[in-house]
């Protein structure tokens, strides 16, 4: 897995984990089994795009997602879903006539 991929897809593992609700950097650390400085570079990349808010609480760091900023991620990519469905079924339909008259 190349690194780029590997990095979204760990920080994708921190929202899923922080989903649920507000947790400290060290719960993630133990239930992800990542070193804490690798933590701390995507938390700060998921903080930076805002996707992730943190709360302190004296030395603690407290990260929760961001989801009205989550939900307009995802709404922006739904148009993108509608038009790859749109082309997915294309192919499909051409795949099956061309199946179709190769039988022939």
């Amino acid at each position: 897995m190349d690194a780029g991929r590997g990095n979204r897809a760990r920080r994708r593992d921190i929202l899923e984990f922080l989903a649920p609700r507000e947790r400290p950097v060290a719960d993630i650390v133990d239930e992800l089994e990542m070193a804490q400085p690798s933590v701390s570079k995507h938390l700060r990349v998921l903080l930076h795009v805002g996707l992730v808010d943190v709360r302190r609480e004296g030395r603690q760091a407290f990260y929760r997602t961001n989801t009205d900023q989550i939900k307009a991620v995802h709404d922006w990519t739904r148009r993108f879903e509608r038009y790859w469905q749109q082309q997915l079924l294309r192919v499909k339909q051409r795949a099956e006539r061309q199946r179709s008259d190769d039988r022939q």
